[in-house]
């Protein structure tokens, strides 16, 4: 089920094919999900990556941009990204224990499929915490479940909820996890494609909005996983990572003004504002196709031909992003499941529960 699905419609905008963050050309996805339950401690989280372009294009590098709108959390090479604004790797998510595994993991792949004749390779790995309802501190995400969801990666539509590196995650004390979305320019607008995918493991329950609808008001009924007798953590405790791509030519600085629209989607559903939350944002742009890979002691022509968007064209990217984010975060809230693990339990907000509240909030469904 996804927001859609339920007659709830964000913005005027158009989604692509799948309404993923697929719909962007030369752009995969894969999962590995580990989910089980032992006596000794639940484990539940995985990996999720996304691969910027596909084929013979891997390792052709991406202009890209970060923004962070709260630094509570990690990530590994994004720095390079801000000096250089160029992404030249799969993009990881995972859990907060995990980042080094599936960093390392990453660099050998770089290595083993490409054969690269370039030094060194910058992974950029992603995280949230699930350690209220899965063993973190085990570790339990290894080299292999990266190599398998590399290897699973596909276009076309994508597995959402108690997905990979989203597995255990918790939204608005609700189940979170893996959400994507997508929204397709109009041809005045220039006809490019933004799309999103989000690791959500953040929020408040009260502060939940959906459509604009004050709904976590009035769903104060189903029990939070942070009020159990585990008493584990707090409402609000957790974070999200974002990241959003387009073919449209945009240039890193570009991309960064991109990827602050992120924030925006997320202050639509009632996040970013959190202490404890690590909101960690990137955007990537597929549309220049001939960006040089990095060949030190062998350069190639000293400059590159580039298009990028004039100023006057940006303002519906940015639109299309905070659209995309915004529906993305409720996608993964609806495709989730119960869970439980390690004497908490997150439970899914499940959509005849969601319609419920957003009529006893003022929203009524559309006619015909």
């Amino acid at each position: 089920m996804r927001l859609r699905d339920l007659g709830i419609t964000l913005g005027s905008g158009t989604p692509g094919i799948y309404n993923a963050i697929t719909d962007v050309p030369g752009v995969r996805v894969g999962h590995y999900t580990l989910s089980q339950q032992r006596a000794e401690g639940a484990i539940h989280t995985g990996v999720t990556v996304i691969e910027p372009r596909a084929g013979s294009a891997h390792l052709q590098p991406c202009f890209a941009g970060v923004h962070v709108l709260n630094g509570n959390g990690d990530a590994t090479g994004l720095e390079w990204i801000r000096e250089a604004g160029l992404l030249a790797s799969p993009i990881a998510y995972t859990n907060t224990h995990s980042v080094g595994v599936v960093r390392d993991a990453l660099v050998a792949a770089e290595r083993e499929m490409a054969k690269r004749h370039t030094y060194w390779c910058m992974p950029v790995v992603l995280e949230t915490y699930d350690g209220v309802l899965s063993d973190i501190w085990g570790q339990h995400v290894t080299a292999e479940h990266v190599a398998a969801a590399l290897s699973e990666a596909r276009s076309g539509p994508v597995a959402e909820g108690n997905v990979g590196g989203g597995t255990g995650m918790i939204c608005h004390e609700f189940k979170g996890g893996i959400g994507t979305a997508s929204r397709v320019l109009s041809g005045e607008q220039g006809g490019w494609t933004v799309g999103a995918l989000v690791q959500a493991n953040y929020g408040v329950r009260e502060e939940l909005r959906v459509a604009g609808y004050p709904v976590g008001r009035v769903l104060d009924d189903v029990a939070s996983p942070f009020k159990g007798a585990s008493n584990v953590g707090e409402p609000g405790m957790g974070s999200i990572v974002i990241t959003i791509a387009t073919d449209a030519p945009l240039l890193p600085h570009q991309c960064t003004r991109l990827a602050q629209r992120a924030s925006v989607g997320l202050a639509r559903v009632g996040g970013g504002t959190e202490d404890s939350s690590g909101d960690i944002f990137l955007a990537f742009s597929v549309g220049n196709s001939n960006l040089p890979v990095a060949n030190h002691g062998h350069p190639g022509a000293p400059t590159t031909a580039l298009q990028m968007i004039n100023n006057d064209y940006i303002s519906a990217l940015f639109l299309a992003a905070a659209d995309a984010v915004e529906e993305a975060i409720l996608n993964a809230m609806l495709a989730a499941r119960d869970l439980a693990g390690c004497g908490s339990q997150a439970l899914a907000l499940k959509p005849e529960r969601l319609l419920a509240a957003m009529q006893q909030v003022g929203w009524r469904p559309p006619v015909g």
